[in-house]
């Protein structure tokens, strides 16, 4: 892990000697047969904010994207001769190269903005792997075949035993997976909560222009209210904040939209 976040911070300060290039490509699942909420919301959040950006780049999904990313995760992006990974990440990368969305912000909304992100990886981002991987009906109904789905037999059962090792191993040492279904969507509820009030009748979360916070609740909630599963009650939930759900419509119309 130091090694990588090393070579992150390397990445980020010789980034922002050269421009965005033109031939920037965005690696991630293939979206139809493959791809799982979690990581479609994490993918979704990278794709919104560079486009909230006005950054050009291309969707390359790979069946491997996960085990070519250097931290493990997705999506990750090559830009010119670096690779970054994640959010947070690639936003510091695009951060040096001059390109902000928080600008107009002063010290205390941009600690505001960090804290409810915050909160959406903290609560968000592990109730998605809680249902993926720790709801029996979804697992087995919707998880093993989707990522399993692009490996032959018998690597499509090993690496989805390995897999849900690894996120019951996270999700035990965060303390959720021995939380209940119940428990999970009533963290959902009380976060979705937090959101809606912070964005009130607000456009976007800062006003009339869209921050990283709001490309990152895009990412999340559009993919609850848009991913079946065998119960839905995660997107009903979603469905009960009439302002986030009209907020993901304005990002989806707004940058996603195609003309």
């Amino acid at each position: 892990m130091p090694s990588v976040l090393l070579a992150e911070s390397i990445q980020v300060e010789l980034g922002g000697q050269e421009p965005w290039p033109q031939d920037v490509q965005l690696y991630q699942p293939y979206e139809v047969e493959q791809i799982l909420m979690p990581d479609n919301a994490n993918c979704l959040a990278v794709q919104a904010y560079l486009k909230m950006c006005g950054l050009n780049f291309e969707v390359e999904p790979r069946s491997n994207a996960e085990f070519m990313s250097p931290s493990g995760r997705v999506p990750f992006i090559k830009c010119g001769a670096f690779v970054v990974s994640e959010l947070d990440p690639i936003i510091a990368f695009v951060n040096s190269k001059g390109v902000s969305l928080t600008n107009d912000l002063d010290s205390s909304q941009k600690a505001d903005m960090r804290a409810y992100m915050s909160l959406v990886n903290t609560v968000l981002a592990n109730a998605e792997l809680y249902v993926c991987w720790c709801d029996s009906t979804t697992r087995n109904e919707v998880t093993k075949a989707r990522y399993g789905s692009v490996f032959p037999w018998p690597l499509n059962h090993i690496l989805t035993w390995q897999k849900k090792n690894q996120v019951t191993k996270r999700l035990s040492i965060l303390g959720w997976s021995q939380k209940s279904l119940q428990e999970v969507y009533k963290e959902v509820e009380s976060c979705c909560t937090a959101l809606s009030e912070r964005l009130d009748n607000k456009e976007y979360f800062f006003g009339d222009k869209p921050t990283e916070l709001d490309a990152l609740v895009f990412g999340h909630l559009f993919t609850v209210l848009t991913t079946p599963l065998p119960n839905n009650q995660f997107a009903s939930i979603v469905r009960g904040y009439p302002n986030l759900v009209e907020l993901c419509k304005t990002v989806e119309r707004m940058y996603f939209e195609r003309l």
